[in-house]
């Protein structure tokens, strides 16, 4: 029964393979368009833009042209070739601004950069390209159904750049005084990306990585620099409480504090909240 079975299956796929090479051979436009769409309804997405690759050029102009254009353009992305479904959104679009697919065509030209875009280690050059994108989407459909994940996929491209500067801000704080006052460039590294990012799920780690470096300035400082510094880490401290009241670095942050108002000679007078706020000369 197995072999019969085999034998059925390796029938059908002969069978399969010998109508699509005589599809290919045909010179009749209509029958490849219908099949085009008939192997696109499969998800049989190869043989659908092998075909369309062919028709759309030879549609131009036709009552086909539009919806053949989106059509490989959908092939290519649900063939997971993001890259050049991007291309084929963009060339509708551009072609069609007001087709019938154009809303469309607009989301799904961002959503395949936003599936394209690479690990943050790597050029983030693709993910301004995708954000850039979403604006253009959002600003084009203010009111459409898609404005919502739109914004969602934008939020999740600027934390993987905040990521990305999260990465060299780190490095920056690790290397110290290697080679050169690292802490200066770990706080300035952070500062830059809480000003572009200010609502980035990395926002505290940037702060936290402002004070550290602020506090080993200071203390690795000569003494003619050591009272200002100091006064920076206190600055710092209640930058960070302001931004993170609750912030699961409260503790550190307030042993920085301590440790800065001790080097300047002043008194501890610490409180919660408001009377910690109050206390700050």
């Amino acid at each position: 029964m197995k072999k019969i079975l085999y034998i059925f299956i390796f029938s059908l796929l002969l069978a399969s393979c010998g109508e699509y090479n005589k599809i290919l051979k045909s010179s009749d436009y209509e029958l490849k368009y219908t099949y085009a769409k008939k192997y696109y309804e499969e998800k049989r997405y190869g043989r659908t833009i092998t075909l369309l690759e062919e028709l759309v050029p030879i549609f131009k102009g036709t009552s086909k042209a539009e919806e053949s254009l989106f059509l490989l353009a959908q092939a290519f992305y649900y063939d997971k070739n993001y890259e050049t479904a991007t291309q084929y959104y963009k060339t509708y679009y551009t072609t069609y601004p007001k087709g019938e697919y154009t809303e469309n065509a607009r989301f799904s030209a961002a959503y395949s950069m936003f599936l394209d875009s690479p690990d943050p280690r790597l050029d983030q050059s693709s993910t301004y390209k995708a954000i850039q994108e979403f604006q253009n989407f959002l600003e084009y459909y203010p009111q459409s159904d898609k404005v919502q994940l739109a914004q969602e996929y934008m939020f999740e491209l600027q934390d993987k750049l905040a990521y990305k500067d999260y990465m060299a801000a780190r490095l920056y704080y690790n290397l110290g005084n290697y080679m050169g006052n690292n802490y200066e460039a770990c706080v300035i590294t952070a500062r830059e990306s809480l000003r572009v990012y200010p609502f980035s799920k990395l926002a505290e780690e940037f702060q936290i990585l402002v004070v550290r470096s602020r506090y080993e300035l200071a203390a690795n400082s000569i003494d003619a620099r050591k009272s200002v510094r100091f006064r920076d880490v206190i600055d710092e401290y209640y930058n960070y409480l302001n931004m993170f009241p609750e912030g699961k670095y409260k503790d550190e942050v307030t042993k920085y504090y301590k440790a800065s108002l001790q080097e300047l000679g002043e008194q501890i007078e610490l409180g919660t909240g408001a009377d910690a706020s109050s206390s700050k000369e």
